[in-house]
């Protein structure tokens, strides 16, 4: 059994935490703008790809109240919302969607893979990403991701 991962957006964290904890026995995040991987773990994986998209450090990164921030734990821990970061978002939302094949290229020779991953697949996740962030910021939404293991 994996690990998956839902990116999506909300208003906002109150918003995102409805997404994951359901009353209304819908699957998670139904009915929010968003999509489904089998891996890029927002607080590890996607770090270096935000660091080459922002121009930030990782320790900068890693210090924003935002990032990775937990919001709601379901079922003793099988399924987390974390947010994402503002700059992230913002970054994505205005990328060249050209260049996100070079960023892919970049990010998948960094140290957080254990083996170095398709960089085409981390560019349609990229292209996915940066097209979830043009809708969030037209709507004045933030990005948020669903872990359930």
């Amino acid at each position: 059994m994996g690990v998956i991962y839902g990116y999506f957006a909300a208003a906002d964290d109150d918003d995102a935490v409805r997404a994951v904890v359901r009353d209304d026995d819908e699957p998670t995040a139904t009915g929010y703008d968003g999509f489904d991987v089998n891996a890029a773990d927002p607080t590890t994986d996607l770090l270096p790809a935000e660091v080459i998209l922002t121009g930030r450090s990782a320790e900068t990164i890693q210090a924003d109240p935002r990032h990775g921030h937990l919001l709601a734990v379901v079922d003793e821990g099988e399924l987390l919302c974390l947010t994402l970061t503002d700059a992230l978002r913002d970054a994505l939302a205005v990328a060249d969607r050209g260049s996100l094949a070079g960023v892919a290229q970049e990010w998948a020779v960094s140290d957080v893979f254990p083996a170095p991953p398709d960089p085409d697949g981390l560019a349609e996740f990229l292209n996915r990403v940066a097209d979830l962030a043009s809708r969030a910021v037209e709507r004045g939404h933030r990005l948020y991701c669903w872990i359930c293991v």
